[in-house]
């Protein structure tokens, strides 16, 4: 994907409330939960791992505002924070970024096992 086709490469969007000179956080056009948002990073690239220290710092310290901005506002019980890296990992959006999820008391039956669920007869190990 080239950075003119990519979503989070077209600028004026919205959706972002909180931004610095290497990252954004945006509100999820299609959230898991109320609340979920998106850290990502300015420069277009696919793969989290090639990002330089700045933007990983920067990605982190985002996803720390947005964190408390996020339980001001929607007080979930929770949070998942995840990344997919490649499609085989389920990244279907070929801009690095990463997930804040919100998650509320009820929301799945059984939450237990978290993200392990990407693969859902692992999720329970115990």
């Amino acid at each position: 994907m080239r950075a003119k086709d990519c979503p989070f490469c077209v600028p004026g969007s919205e959706r972002i409330f909180l931004s610095d000179e290497f990252c954004h956080a945006r509100w999820d056009r299609h959230p898991v939960n109320q609340g979920h948002v998106l850290i990502v990073p300015i420069r277009h690239f696919a793969d989290y791992f090639d990002a330089t220290d700045d933007e990983k710092r920067s990605l982190w310290s985002m996803l720390e505002k947005a964190k408390e901005l996020v339980a001001h506002k929607y007080k979930p019980d929770a949070f998942n924070i995840g990344l997919n890296v490649g499609e085989a990992a389920g990244q279907s959006v070929l801009h690095a970024h990463i997930h804040l999820i919100p998650r509320y008391k009820g929301d799945v039956p059984n939450p237990k096992g978290g993200v392990r669920g990407v693969l859902p007869h692992k999720q329970k190990y115990l």
